[in-house]
């Protein structure tokens, strides 16, 4: 019974990753500022989530770890969507993905979890093929939106861990965290034009879908997946958000992406298949 929960956990964290790569390509395609896309797209999560909570009848809950998980939801969105118009799709998603090397840091130093030879080496493969997925257009320059995008990392590992939080409850974070979105965001809405049918259209999408959705996975995820695991399954996402861009907004990738995405994948896959393997029950205990 635990071995499928876990399985069920990790499906739901894949699907949140998913969904979450649209984000680079709808923010692209909204014609406004990064803070208020995230104003925008926040409030209409708020619905979302708000009916979810009402559906499941969870109450909404706030202390000093709710609130910091509020914070680093916010933090992961906010810095996210704003670097995503200083910069390329490819350089904020790469720099935003040494998001595992932070979550192995904080267990370790914080929860005294040593991470096992397994963790450090997937997340080694996964980073490496990140890397390699970007080598053609990746700019370390140390411009503005590439220390944002890595800002964007560190506050990412925190909505990972926020199921480590003592008495956590990751859901009233993520509803905190976008009515900080929204709080902060909203007002930047007021000095932009008025969008057309698309742009419209991918406010409501991020909203709904990239944030709302997203999360919700995301935290049912969090439940049975351990936030190591998770972060790496999430390997999906830095090699999506990229390739719609490249599609539909024309930022090319070279051809080193192939390889790249190549490498996240199998060290993805390898790495659950493995880590199930290993946690399995013996075959005597699980027959009977």
């Amino acid at each position: 019974m635990r071995y499928t929960a876990r399985q069920t956990g990790t499906l739901c964290v894949f699907l949140a990753a998913v969904l979450y790569s649209i984000g680079g390509l709808c923010i692209k395609i909204v014609p406004w500022g990064g803070m208020a896309i995230n104003g925008a797209r926040a409030a209409i999560a708020l619905i979302v989530v708000g009916a979810y909570l009402a559906i499941i009848r969870h109450p909404l809950r706030m202390d000093r770890w709710v609130a910091l998980g509020a914070v680093c939801v916010f933090g992961t969105n906010a810095l996210f969507s704003v670097a995503n118009k200083m910069t390329t799709a490819a350089n904020v998603i790469v720099l935003q993905y040494t998001t595992p090397i932070f979550v192995i840091l904080a267990t370790a130093l914080f929860w005294r979890k040593r991470p096992d030879k397994l963790d450090i080496t997937a997340c080694a493969v996964v980073f490496g093929g990140i890397v390699f997925f970007f080598l053609d257009s990746l700019e370390m320059g140390g411009g503005a939106g590439n220390v944002l995008a890595m800002l964007s990392g560190v506050s990412y590992a925190g909505v990972f861990l926020m199921n480590e939080m003592p008495g956590s409850d990751p859901i009233s974070s993520v509803f905190w965290g976008n009515v900080l979105s929204a709080a902060t965001g909203l007002p930047f809405v007021l000095g932009e034009p008025a969008l057309r049918a698309p742009a419209l259209a991918s406010v409501i999408v991020l909203g709904v879908f990239q944030v709302a959705l997203g999360y919700i996975l995301l935290t049912i995820g969090l439940k049975t997946t351990p936030p190591v695991t998770a972060s790496l399954v999430s390997g999906i996402e830095p090699v999506l958000n990229p390739i719609l861009v490249a599609m539909f907004y024309h930022e090319t990738i070279g051809p080193f992406a192939l390889i790249g995405a190549v490498v996240v994948i199998g060290g993805v896959v390898g790495y659950n298949v493995l880590k199930a393997r290993r946690d399995a029950p013996p075959k005597e205990e699980a027959d009977r």
